[in-house]
């Protein structure tokens, strides 16, 4: 909006499901990407670039398939692409480096010592010393300018609702874990669990170690919330922090409504810069103090809201918009070193580029192809030198990711992570295609992955895979899952249909309160495009997707009968239960008019449950048992239904999993690998 697997009692009652054999053998071809191969897969991510420009510090991520579990660690590498070594190396966990302001040192996150907490690198001896020790972990780290403290977010804990004076148990007694109450409307989320009372504030601590010192305060979110940790952002001097945070009263219910603030670092008083209804994000200032670039939108309630990009003065007069010329999103603004204007990143027609805008409008495209993903979503980061030259992460169809700088408009790939696997495991090739939308031809972009072994003149079956958010976007990237299947001798396409971004905000709001709907005459028409390329077996379609994908797959066999079988993988069935079951119960005003009980016609007429009669199609139903984005009540309902009606069905749900089932890389394994034996059961013979 993750070995093993539990197979319902009901569909094992049945005929137990079992990956089919061809399946298997299919991914035995040496010269073939197999399921395996997630263990081999390697991805940099957060490069940070030296202030000289000379060095590249970089998260590698890894996964260990001794322990099935997903691993960081620190490399770094000369901009030239010389001397590329590890910094880190073991099974754990290494995060944001930040090189200190001299670029002598490198602070960075580690959980080598058990939990994670700050380090600091001298980089000229290879010295580190763990500057932390606290209880509960600190996350986004920031350097003073003059070097001598570090800025981070921590939880505070809190005591939660207080309801009663319970009994002391007797001494040796052992008695259950207490109940947990919970009193605010997000008490669980998605990928952290349920929720510790508490509220995220910012502290400062000294460079070379001591205790931690807590600059803001209250119970607000100062340091961040559910969705992640607030990066505090140093004003020049020295002497300020400034932080995005919602310190509004009802910030339960207006939860994008952030300020950016100014704390006092000495003795955490504060001043608002900002005041409108909606976010206002990712403060940076310019290097001369003069100038706060930011992020946010007027909030509408509409599904889609392009987020702009601001300046105001230091003081927060004279506030304007200075990408209204841009209709694409802007994340993660970072000023020039000359205060000449404002580096960013932005999705357009599926590729995450590198943009610039100078303080009068004008915007410039700096670098394409920022990516570092096994999934065709987006992806990327990116930082700036104080001598000028930035440092990304780049990605392609058949480039997982590498670490990449531009200087002067010159742009160089400095590593290359994944190049032996794939010499030897070659990717299918991934073709663009654009395409009429039956509904009102309008043109729909989309990627068509090819086997390695592609012969136009053969007939291949064809996986229609369908993207969620649904304001999200697919684009020429690397997608491990599709290359799996494209081995396993399978054409898929992936496309973006309307109401995905990176094509403006009228495109993805043609389904704002309408989703799904329209966006099916998209998905379907193309389908038929690629059919007339000649080399489809139209007896063998099928179809797939996850979260939004899984919506409008259901969508899809509800409206059509040309695909053999469909894997529904954690949807929403019924709109109202999600509404109340889920961790973003605020989509009630953004994508309905309001509270189901308010609508319910609405919600109903656009739930999965108001045709389910319709579906012929069989159809496997996934989940992970820890999603809280789509909690697993959906796809038990979906599965009920299709049971009562008789359907080829079989529901899977996979344990710990949260959304997107891809936490232990043996569940990502069986999750590509069950879609794909799915297809092959249901498989015409022709």
């Amino acid at each position: 909006m993750r070995f093993k697997l539990y197979v319902s009692a009901l569909a094992a009652s049945a005929s137990l499901f079992i990956i089919h054999p061809s399946v298997l053998e299919a991914q035995e071809s040496s010269h073939k990407l197999t399921g395996m191969d997630e263990f081999q897969i390697q991805l940099p991510s957060d490069p940070q670039i030296s202030p000289d420009g000379k060095r590249i510090a970089y998260v590698r991520r890894l996964a260990d398939p001794m322990t099935d579990r997903r691993y960081s660690n620190l490399w770094i590498v000369n901009s030239d692409g010389t001397d590329h070594r590890p910094l880190t190396t073991g099974n754990h966990n290494d995060a944001s480096p930040r090189w200190s302001p001299d670029g002598a040192r490198l602070a960075y996150l580690s959980d080598s010592d058990g939990k994670q907490q700050i380090y600091v690198r001298w980089m000229d001896s290879g010295q580190t010393a763990r500057i932390t020790n606290l209880d509960q972990s600190p996350d986004a780290i920031e350097w003073s300018p003059d070097g001598k403290m570090l800025s981070f977010s921590s939880l505070v804990l809190g005591t939660g609702p207080h309801l009663a004076d319970l009994p002391t148990p007797p001494a040796g007694a052992k008695w259950a874990e207490p109940a947990a109450a919970y009193d605010r409307l997000v008490y669980r989320f998605n990928g952290a669990g349920y929720l510790k009372p508490g509220f995220m504030q910012i502290f400062v601590v000294s460079a070379e170690g001591g205790a931690a010192r807590q600059v803001t305060n209250g119970n607000f979110p100062n340091g961040g919330n559910e969705f992640g940790p607030n990066r505090a952002v140093w004003t020049p001097d020295g002497k300020f922090l400034l932080v995005s945070a919602n310190r509004h009263p009802e910030s339960d219910h207006e939860v994008f409504d952030t300020e950016i603030y100014e704390f006092s670092v000495a003795d955490g008083s504060l001043r608002a810069l900002t005041n409108r209804k909606g976010p206002d994000n990712s403060p940076a200032v310019s290097p001369d103090g003069k100038w706060i670039a930011y992020t946010g939108f007027d909030d509408r309630y509409q599904g889609h809201q392009t987020t702009k990009l601001y300046v105001m003065k230091r003081d927060g007069t004279a506030s304007h918009s200075i990408s209204d010329k841009l209709d694409r999103d802007i994340q993660s603004p970072v000023w020039a070193p000359d205060n000449s204007g404002v580096y960013f990143q932005y999705n357009e027609q599926g590729d995450t580029k590198i943009g610039f805008l100078s303080p009068d409008g004008t915007s410039k495209k700096i670098a394409d192809h920022l990516s570092a993903s096994t999934s065709a979503y987006g992806g990327g980061s990116f930082s700036v030198a104080h001598a000028g030259p930035i440092a990304f992460t780049y990605g392609r169809t058949d480039i997982p990711g590498d670490v990449a700088i531009s200087n002067m408009g010159a742009m160089k790939v400095l590593t290359s992570l994944n190049q032996e696997l794939l010499e030897q495991k070659k990717p299918g090739h991934v073709e663009e295609i654009t395409y009429e939308s039956a509904k009102d031809r309008r043109k729909i972009q989309g990627w068509i992955v090819e086997p390695p072994d592609f012969d136009a003149t053969k007939k291949y079956p064809l996986i229609l895979e369908i993207h969620g958010g649904p304001f999200g976007d697919y684009g020429d990237r690397f997608d491990f899952e599709k290359q799996i299947w494209a081995s396993m001798g399978y054409v898929v396409l992936y496309t973006n249909p309307r109401g995905s971004t990176s094509y403006g905000e009228e495109f993805a709001n043609l389904i704002h309160h309408a989703y799904p709907g329209d966006d099916f005459a998209d998905l379907n028409s193309g389908v038929d495009a690629v059919v007339a390329k000649g080399y489809i077996d139209t007896n063998n379609l099928f179809v797939t997707g996850g979260s939004g994908g899984g919506v409008l797959t259901a969508w899809t066999i509800e409206h059509t009968e040309r695909f053999r079988a469909a894997a529904c993988l954690y949807p929403v069935i019924n709109w109202y239960s999600f509404v109340l079951t889920t961790d973003i119960p605020w989509t009630a005003k953004y994508w309905f008019p309001g509270n189901p009980w308010e609508n319910t016609d609405q919600y109903m007429q656009r739930s999965l449950t108001n045709l389910v009669a319709k579906i012929k199609t069989p159809t496997l139903v996934m989940t992970g048992e820890a999603d809280y984005r789509t909690p697993i009540s959906e796809a038990e309902q979906f599965y009920s239904a299709l049971k009562l009606l008789n359907i080829d069905t079989v529901l899977v749900r996979v344990p710990e999993e949260p959304h997107g089932i891809g936490r232990r890389p043996s569940h990502h394994i069986a999750k590509m690998l069950y879609v794909a034996g799915w297809f092959q059961q249901h498989k015409a013979t022709n």
